[in-house]
């Protein structure tokens, strides 16, 4: 979930009525940072930077945190809920529980590292309400910025820093920031014999063959895509390096020139001139112009020679991502592949055996899965103990 977040209510500053007073002294508190003070942390000297350059004192900004807060582009602070289970699976006073509470405990532990451009000023898990949950308080932020502060708040550009970029209208950078955090959360839950199933918002259930199948999908199209875009990059350079050789060309076209053309040719003296007027006047501004044709010419050609050899190593490089990337787009067109085929032997079955009987099947093999990484866990536990 994510909710509009209330750092006081995360805090037990004050107590909602669905809270159980006395279990509030299980909570864990990770954090609870003033967001004004993180917000001089991150921002002070950004802003400072930013009011130097300004020449009007109506585009100095007094007070950045402020500024954001009456913003209708960004937030101040954005809040993520993680839970495992409900309250009938998973309640705060079970066994269930305290294993939920274990698991996001981890979960949390590694959130920062994984998100470095998401500054987190408040984090607790509550186990005095009917289900334990972690709520985690964050600021983003993104450095380097062309416009406005060259650090300063930005959801968009924060998860863009961190690898995620907006694809279509359903596949932003926040949707797919949010799917690789349940996907992290689910590591973390497999760890402990809990497996994740996936109920989409908006889709039918989905088996786990089909979820595998539609996710490599996605991957197959995305990787499609930066292909495409490299051999676009790639066709560019390469018109680039062509130009260059023209260039090339040119220069020794410009050697014939000054060879040949009368222009640049010292004639012969004109009737009785003096050696004196002979040079002021033909041979000095002569030399000028074929010193500054020189200059500009050699100044050219160096230019031309480190942008060519730049241009080849990025063409080098582009050439090999591009290598990489089909590598990995035929791997996973291969899986998919594989995964089509077992979907069609997995709906052959439950044709030939029956729905029901294939569901109770399944059921009984996940329950002897569970109870075995169950057993497994349990005996870890006592040899710890």
């Amino acid at each position: 979930m994510v909710g509009k977040g209330s750092v006081n209510h995360n805090s037990r500053k004050f107590k909602a009525e669905n809270v159980d007073g006395e279990r509030s002294h299980l909570n864990v508190d990770y954090c609870n940072e003033s967001i004004k003070k993180v917000y001089h942390k991150l921002f002070d000297e950004a802003l400072q930077r930013y009011n130097e350059k300004q020449t009007r004192a109506d585009r100095r900004i007094a007070d950045y945190y402020e500024k954001i807060r009456n913003s209708k582009q960004e937030k101040p602070f954005h809040e993520l809920i993680l839970q495992i289970g409900d309250k009938e699976n998973t309640s705060a006073g079970s066994k269930n529980g305290q294993l939920a509470r274990q698991i996001l405990d981890e979960y949390y532990h590694g959130f920062q590292e994984r998100n470095p451009y998401l500054y987190v000023f408040s984090a607790h898990i509550h186990m005095d309400e009917a289900t334990p949950h972690l709520h985690i308080d964050f600021v983003p932020f993104t450095t380097g910025s062309k416009r406005g502060l060259d650090t300063r708040v930005s959801l968009k550009q924060a998860l863009a820093a961190q690898g995620f970029k907006g694809g279509s209208r359903g596949d932003t950078e926040w949707s797919q920031w949010v799917q690789s955090e349940k996907e992290n959360l689910a590591a973390v839950m497999g760890r402990h014999g809990i497996e994740w199933e996936h109920k989409g918002t908006h889709e039918k259930h989905l088996s786990v063959l089909d979820y595998k199948k539609q996710q490599r999908e996605k991957e197959v199209v995305q990787l499609e895509g930066q292909i495409s875009e490299k051999k676009e990059e790639f066709q560019a350079l390469s018109n680039r390096v062509e130009n260059y050789d023209k260039g090339m060309g040119n220069l020794k076209t410009l050697e014939q020139v000054l060879d040949t053309s009368p222009e640049y040719q010292l004639p012969e003296p004109q009737g009785l001139m003096s050696a004196k007027s002979y040079k002021n006047k033909v041979a000095e501004p002569l030399v000028r112009k074929l010193k500054s044709l020189v200059k500009t010419a050699l100044i050219r050609c160096f230019e031309a020679w480190d942008s060519y050899y730049r241009l080849n190593v990025t063409n080098s490089n582009l050439h090999r991502e591009n290598d990489g990337l089909r590598r990995t787009n035929e791997k996973l067109a291969g899986e998919n592949e594989n995964l089509r085929a077992e979907n069609k032997d997995y709906k052959l079955l439950r044709k030939a055996f029956g729905s029901k009987q294939m569901d109770n099947l399944l059921e009984q093999a996940k329950a002897a899965q569970k109870s075995k990484q169950r057993g497994k866990y349990l005996k870890n536990s006592k040899e710890e103990r």
